[in-house]
């Protein structure tokens, strides 16, 4: 940034005698002129960034399910990710999950080969997936302002939510969340898959499989 500059000027004036007719004299004072103010402007400009996911959200593959005859919970650990407020707008933000129905994806729990890469008829409820973010936490990255963002899913929240019903999983006030922050702390059953009795056993190369979008939007 280079600083607009401006020169001021100083003006001395030297005491004068005017000397008179005959003895006496006498002496004139010239007082100085009134010193000139310099008139100096600095300034800078500010492009906003980005409201981005550092890290995103992933929630990782669940271990086998071997069938007892009786209902079932399967659990795992939530990935930590981070987001990134460098927008300078003070809206805040928020975090929400729900199943993708796009092409070639599921929203629910189906089954899925992965040798052909094609879906099956089998599939689990929507619903079936929750996440708990009891115990986990943010923490700042660097320099950050406001309070610390806040997690949603302490009773627990459905990430494999319906198309078109977001849940929102964590949440930044207005004025705060700015910069960058980190989650941590989710436990070994943050996620739990509720499998009930009605699961149907897959054959070779085959696994239940659901997409999910995680999504990072402006306003708490």
């Amino acid at each position: 940034m280079r600083k607009n500059r401006s020169t001021s000027t100083s003006v001395y004036l030297r005491r004068a005698r005017l000397a008179l007719c005959g003895a006496l004299g006498a002496s004139v004072m010239l007082v100085p002129a009134s010193a000139q103010a310099a008139d100096d402007t600095t300034q800078f400009s500010v492009t906003a960034g980005a409201l981005a996911f550092g890290t995103a959200p992933d929630a990782p593959n669940l271990p086998a399910l071997t069938l007892n005859g009786q209902a079932q919970t399967l659990n795992a650990q939530m990935g930590n990710y981070s987001v990134s407020d460098a927008t300078g707008s003070g809206s805040g933000w928020n975090v929400t999950v729900v199943g993708d129905n796009g092409t070639g994806k599921s929203a629910v729990f189906k089954q899925y080969n992965t040798t052909t890469s094609t879906y099956g008829s089998a599939v689990l409820a929507q619903n079936s997936l929750s996440l708990s973010s009891t115990g986990a936490s943010f923490s700042a990255q660097g320099g950050t302002t406001g309070t610390a963002p806040t997690h949603q899913c302490g009773s627990g929240c459905f990430v494999d939510a319906a198309p078109g019903s977001p849940v929102k999983v964590a949440s930044a006030a207005a004025n705060a969340g700015m910069g960058t922050y980190l989650t941590s702390g989710f436990s070994s059953s943050s996620l739990a898959l509720n499998a009930p009795t009605t699961v149907k056993a897959l054959g070779a190369n085959e696994v239940y499989r659901v997409n999910l979008v995680w999504s990072l939007n402006s306003g708490p």
